[in-house]
C-alpha cells in the first residue's frame, strides 16, 4: 500500500510540473541576459477601406523592419471591427492576452482602447484631432500619428480650381457617427462661408440612406466635400458613380480615385510612422507619453482623366 501511495504521489508531482512548465509560456520570451525578444502587439482597425488598410499595412511593414534590426521578434493580432460598438469587444481580448502595445486605427478604435486599458501602451492613427477626441486630456498611454489637414488649404484650392464665387453652392457628405467628421465640416463650413459660398451640410447615420442622399445632394451643389470619413470612404464609389453622372465634382480629404483633386497624406506613411513610434516603446523603453501625436505634410494630387471628364482644368504648377 505504501508503494502504492508513493506512486501516485510521484504521478502528481510530475502533472504539476508538467502544468508549470505550461504556464510559462504565457510569460514574456526573453533571451540569455533576461531582455524581453519577443512581442505581442494588437491591431483594431474600425473597418476595411483603402486608407485604413494602408495605415495598417504601412505600421506592421515598419515595426517588422525595426523588430529585424533589434534583432527581435513581433506577433501581429490584426482584428477588424467592422463596427465602432464592436471595437470595445475587439479590445478587451486584447487587455485579455495582456499584449505588449494596441495599435487603434480610427478614432472609435482609439477611444475603445484608451477606455480598456491605462497601462498597456497604445498608439493611435487614422485620428484626426487627438485633444477633441478626449476632450482636452489625453490619456498618459496615448499616443500616435494625426491624419489632419490644413483645411483652410483645402477649402482654398477648391474654390480656386473649381472658380467659386459668392453664392455657389457646396454640399459637405459626412456620417453623423464619427465625431472627426464633425469637427472638419465645422472647419470648412467657416471657412467657405468667409469667401461668401454657402454651405449644405447632407448627413447620415447608415449607410442605406447613401445613395438617395447623395442623390439629392448632386442635384443641389455645385461641388461636394468629402471629410476623412470611414464610411464614406468605405463606399466612396457610390458618391463618385452619382456626382460624376451629375457633373458634380468630388474633392476629398483622404484622396481616392472618386475626386478630382485632393489635398492629402499618404496613409500607408502614415502607419510607417505610427510602427516607427511602436519600436520606440517597445525596443527603446519610450513611454506613450513622451511620443506626442505626430502629423504629415499633405500632397496635391489631381485625378487628370476625371478632371477632362468634369472638365476642370488642371493647374500647370
Amino acid at each position: 500500500m505504501k508503494k502504492l501511495v508513493s506512486l501516485m504521489l510521484a504521478v502528481m508531482l510530475v502533472f504539476a510540473l508538467a502544468g508549470c512548465s505550461g504556464n510559462a509560456g504565457n510569460e514574456e520570451a526573453t533571451d540569455a541576459t533576461g531582455a524581453v525578444n519577443e512581442f505581442t502587439v494588437g491591431i483594431c482597425q474600425l473597418m476595411e477601406h483603402e486608407s485604413l488598410d494602408k495605415a495598417t499595412e504601412g505600421f506592421i511593414a515598419a515595426l517588422t523592419k525595426k523588430a529585424e534590426e533589434a534583432g527581435v521578434t513581433v506577433k501581429f493580432d490584426t482584428q477588424v471591427a467592422g463596427d465602432a460598438n464592436l471595437c470595445s469587444t475587439v479590445v478587451n481580448t486584447f487587455t485579455a492576452k495582456k499584449v505588449d502595445l494596441i495599435m487603434a486605427n480610427a478614432t472609435p478604435a482609439l477611444l475603445a482602447a484608451a477606455t480598456a486599458t491605462k497601462n498597456i501602451p497604445v498608439l493611435g492613427t487614422s485620428v484626426t484631432d487627438y485633444a477633441d477626441t478626449f476632450k482636452g486630456n489625453i490619456p498618459s498611454n496615448v499616443a500616435g500619428t494625426s491624419d489632419a489637414v490644413p483645411f483652410d488649404e483645402q477649402a482654398k484650392m477648391m474654390i480656386d480650381t473649381l472658380k467659386l464665387t459668392e453664392g455657389d453652392v457646396v454640399g459637405v457628405l459626412y456620417c453623423t457617427n464619427e465625431s472627426n467628421s464633425l469637427i472638419q465640416y465645422e472647419a470648412v463650413k467657416a471657412l467657405f462661408e468667409e469667401a461668401g459660398i454657402v454651405v449644405n451640410a447632407y448627413t447620415f447615420s447608415e449607410t442605406t440612406e447613401l445613395q438617395a442622399l447623395v442623390t439629392k445632394a448632386a442635384g443641389e451643389v455645385k461641388a461636394l466635400y468629402v471629410p476623412s470619413d470611414n464610411t464614406v470612404a468605405q463606399n466612396d464609389a457610390i458618391v463618385g458613380s452619382i456626382c460624376t453622372g451629375k457633373n458634380v465634382p468630388v474633392f476629398t480629404s483622404y484622396g481616392g480615385q472618386v475626386c478630382y483633386a485632393s489635398l492629402a497624406i499618404d496613409y500607408y506613411e502614415l502607419g510607417e510612422v505610427t510602427g516607427e513610434m511602436a519600436a520606440e516603446i517597445l525596443f527603446e523603453g519610450k513611454a506613450a507619453e513622451e511620443m506626442g501625436v505626430k502629423t504629415l505634410v499633405p500632397t496635391v494630387v489631381f485625378n487628370n482623366e476625371l478632371c477632362d471628364t468634369l472638365g476642370i482644368e488642371v493647374p500647370e504648377n
